[in-house]
């Protein structure tokens, strides 16, 4: 029988600003998936990361279920009720529609779910950020599927030697694309270093793979909530689901793939490059300049029905280093306050709120003498060898 596992997260409100989120919201949001979703779920686990509470679900009903995602849609309406009552910030500002239409999907929450042939042992990691946007995952995922300097499996175990497939997604467009490496990978890395605009969504497994035949084996939430709501309401904070060992990379490998934090976008106001600060449970609160963003890593084990965990991956003192190296280069970027490269470029600034600053001075732009009104000025560039 095939087994789906739902990730679905949402910001309901944190206390006391965008910081982390409040027990008693958490606890009526666990209270409610507790009581209504005993004849849905074999298993499910609630969890959170900076002001985000988040559902890891284990079900047969498939992916996209109505019922399922209107149990988490009603526990976060729940949750935002007692949000509301202590005067939370933010309180149910992920929830970005009024009643339940099918799925969460558009309506704020993140999603990520993957249906997979279950091994005799099924173990997996849920990767969970705060003060970031999807592309955020393209970096790591590639690494633990693509690159065998961060993933030696790819190189020593014949089950991964053939490699992945990865589904794109261009999130602006609304297109997607499935690439494949070893054969594809210059291709990838040009689609997915533009992290604003296409996303990884998926990783299967290829069909030459006997243990997994082209299962499906790393999922992300790709929901970007500036582009649903039309102007920026809140962090995306995204997460992933990534199966691991057994023909797929293992812990170890999905995990150093986060060992050098790197730049996202997002932190303060969403409009902030940073790095992303691999942390423990008890460190994922945002406090910096709002952040720095952060990502969690719990992994679980799944058999018959029932979920073994999670042990909180990150809760290492091995991953001391990378947390240094974050406060280091947030420290940098700091330093560089509004300007770019620390702030994000113009285009990525569209869904902000800084476009309603400038147009009040949109009127008082005047022309520049010696260029012609509307004309825009090209500098031609030579290859220098």
């Amino acid at each position: 029988m095939k087994v789906t596992i739902s990730h679905i997260k949402a910001d309901i409100g944190s206390l006391p600003g965008h910081s982390t989120v409040f027990k008693p919201v958490v606890d009526e949001v666990e209270g409610y998936v507790k009581e209504h979703g005993s004849s849905l779920l074999k298993s499910y686990y609630i969890s959170h990361v900076g002001d985000d509470i988040q559902i890891t679900m284990i079900h047969t009903r498939g992916t996209d279920d109505e019922e399922v995602h209107r149990l988490a849609w009603e526990a976060f309406k729940a949750g935002t009720v007692v949000a509301k009552k202590y005067g939370l910030y933010g309180a149910g500002q992920d929830l970005l529609k009024d009643s339940f239409s099918g799925n969460v999907k558009g309506m704020g929450p993140g999603v990520a779910e993957m249906e997979i042939n279950a091994r005799p042992s099924e173990p997996f990691i849920v990767f969970m950020m705060d003060k970031t946007e999807p592309g955020a995952f393209n970096l790591p995922i590639f690494r633990m599927f693509g690159d065998p300097f961060n993933t030696p499996g790819l190189v020593i175990d014949p089950n991964m030697h053939e490699g992945f497939i990865f589904e794109i997604w261009d999130i602006i467009e609304g297109k997607k694309i499935k690439l494949a490496t070893p054969e594809n990978t210059y291709d990838i890395l040009g689609l997915i270093g533009s992290k604003s605009r296409y996303v990884i969504k998926r990783v299967y497994t290829k069909k030459t793979h006997e243990k997994l035949p082209d299962e499906n084996v790393a999922v992300i939430s790709t929901d970007k909530l500036s582009l649903i709501a039309g102007e920026y309401v809140g962090k995306d904070d995204p997460a992933g689901v990534v199966r691991i060992q057994s023909g797929l990379p293992a812990a170890g490998e999905v995990l150093e793939a986060f060992a050098h934090p790197y730049l996202v976008s997002g932190w303060m106001r969403g409009s902030f490059n940073g790095p992303l600060m691999p942390v423990g449970m008890k460190d994922a609160k945002m406090t910096r300049f709002d952040g720095p963003p952060r990502v969690v890593a719990l992994g679980f084990v799944y058999k018959d029905g029932a979920l073994s965990g999670p042990v909180d991956m990150f809760d290492d003192p091995a991953f001391d280093g990378a947390r240094r190296t974050a406060v280091e280069i947030a420290d940098y970027l700091r330093r560089m306050g509004p300007f770019e490269p620390h702030r994000l470029p113009e285009d990525d600034m569209e869904y902000t709120s800084l476009p309603r600053v400038l147009e009040r001075h949109k009127s008082k732009f005047e022309p520049i003498e010696d260029t012609p009104k509307g004309k825009k000025v090209k500098v031609a560039t030579t290859d220098v060898d």
